[in-house]
Parts: structure tokens; C-alpha cells; sequence
């Protein structure tokens, strides 16, 4: 495999400040990047939608990376397809970096501590169609020990979970699951805003000199508006995964 023109860095924090999640920015020639939204357990789709970007990153000169914007788990009907296929290898030669989203962050919090988390298992999480998918007894959740969930999911699935960044930067554009807090320098940002923003930064746009590329807030049709992109096409209730494809050129949908 051909060494990339680009390397991915991850920015230190602010002295004095511990981060659970690590920050990534692109450095060197920035590849063509493939950003998915939301993928929800729909594993069909996340197998179509990387067939779409293989067949045209093809046809396309220079390096390509996927992006994926977070909230792997919950609702859909295969969460546990889509985590061992994410952490696992692929042989296709399209490098991949995979962020994190509210639902996988919160997913491994219930892993980590199943009693304090139990709304995850309600009906706005979607938390219980994700145990299905692992083969545990929904009925059967709630009085199981920690060990028996843990046990549930494969050792390198929790460490993926554990180890996704919060967003990635690649010259003036920002790859992050919900958005970030508008008028705020990137360095401030909280990650809870940037895993569960909705309002004011819909409304505002990030007020930074960047273009935010995000999912988290379902939409009918891709939204490009002022200083952000939102691609969460809702795919567990549409079927729809939307692709955005990042390069030179521009931003558009592949």
C-alpha cells in the first residue's frame, strides 16, 4: 500500500485539562475525504454506501479516507454487524476514521456500569434493539450482572468504542457527530456539546472560520447551511445513508 501524503496528529489538550476522548487533525496534503452520517445498526446500507465510495474513489486521483460521524448503535436492526465490521481490518486500501457519536458513547457508559445507565434502554435510546443484535435476551437485561453484558460484546469492540475521537480537522473543515458550540475557539470545546449540540448552533453555525460537517440531528435532505453540513438522513426510519464527499473542489453528495 502506496505510504499516504497526509498523517493524522492528535492536537494536545489546554494545560491542566484531561480529555476522555482524543482530537485528530489532518496534516500534509489533504486526502479526498467520504464522510458518513448516522449509521444506526443499518449494516446494509454502511455495506452499500462503502461499495459507492470504493467504485468512485476509484475513478478518483490521490489518497481517500472515510470519515464516520458517530452513532453506530441503537435503533436499527444490526448494531452488532456494524461495530465488528468498524473494528475490525479491511483490505480495500481506504484508510478510515471512525468518531464518536451520543449513542456510542453512551452504549459503552451502559457497558461500563449497567445499573446507572438504564435509560439508555429506553425507547428515545434505542439501547435495547443493540442487545438484541448481540443476542441478549431483552426480556433479560435489566437482571443480568455487569459480566454477563460485558461478556456479550467482543473485548475489541469496547476497546473501539473507548478509543473514538471526538472530531477530526482537515484544513477548513470539521468532522464531529452533533456540532460544536458557536463563537467558542475549537480548543474550548466541550465534548458533551459536541456529542449533543442541536440549538443554538442549527441556527447559528459554528460563528468559526469552519465548515462543520456533522450528523446527529436527523434531517429530511442533506442540510448545507451557514458554516455546516448535516448528513443524518435518519437511516434506521428512510433506508437513506448519505455520503459527502470532501476534496478540493469542494463539498457535495456522492
Amino acid at each position: 500500500m502506496q505510504t499516504p501524503s497526509y498523517s493524522i496528529v492528535e492536537i494536545p489538550p489546554l494545560t491542566g485539562k484531561k480529555r476522555a476522548r482524543v482530537r485528530l487533525k489532518l496534516e500534509g496534503r489533504l486526502p479526498t475525504i467520504y464522510a458518513i452520517g448516522d449509521v444506526h445498526g443499518c449494516f446494509r446500507e454502511l455495506m452499500e454506501a462503502e461499495e459507492r465510495i470504493r467504485e468512485d474513489a476509484r475513478r478518483t486521483d490521490g489518497d481517500a479516507l472515510i470519515v464516520y460521524l458517530g452513532d453506530y448503535v441503537d435503533r436499527g436492526p444490526d448494531s452488532a454487524s456494524v461495530l465488528r465490521y468498524l473494528a475490525g481490518r479491511h483490505d480495500d486500501g481506504l484508510a478510515r476514521v471512525a468518531l464518536c457519536g451520543n449513542h456510542d458513547d453512551t452504549f459503552l457508559k451502559f457497558l461500563r456500569d449497567p445499573s446507572g445507565w438504564l435509560h439508555w434502554l429506553g425507547p428515545n435510546f434505542g439501547g435495547l434493539a443493540t442487545l438484541a443484535s448481540f443476542g441478549i435476551d431483552v426480556e433479560e437485561a435489566l437482571f443480568q450482572d455487569d459480566a454477563s453484558l460485558t461478556r456479550a460484546v467482543p473485548v475489541n469492540q469496547i476497546a473501539f468504542l473507548a478509543g473514538l475521537p471526538i472530531f477530526l480537522q482537515a484544513g477548513r473543515h470539521l468532522f464531529v457527530h452533533a456540532g460544536v458550540k458557536p463563537g467558542i475557539p475549537l480548543e474550548q470545546q466541550d465534548n458533551e456539546d459536541m456529542l449533543w449540540i442541536r440549538e443554538p448552533f442549527l441556527t447559528n453555525g459554528p460563528e468559526l472560520p469552519l465548515v462543520v460537517v456533522h450528523g446527529h440531528t436527523p434531517c429530511g435532505e442533506p442540510e448545507f447551511a451557514a458554516g455546516r453540513i448535516g448528513i443524518d438522513t435518519g437511516c434506521f426510519a428512510t433506508g437513506r445513508l448519505t455520503v459527502l464527499k470532501v476534496d478540493a473542489a469542494g463539498a457535495r453528495l456522492l
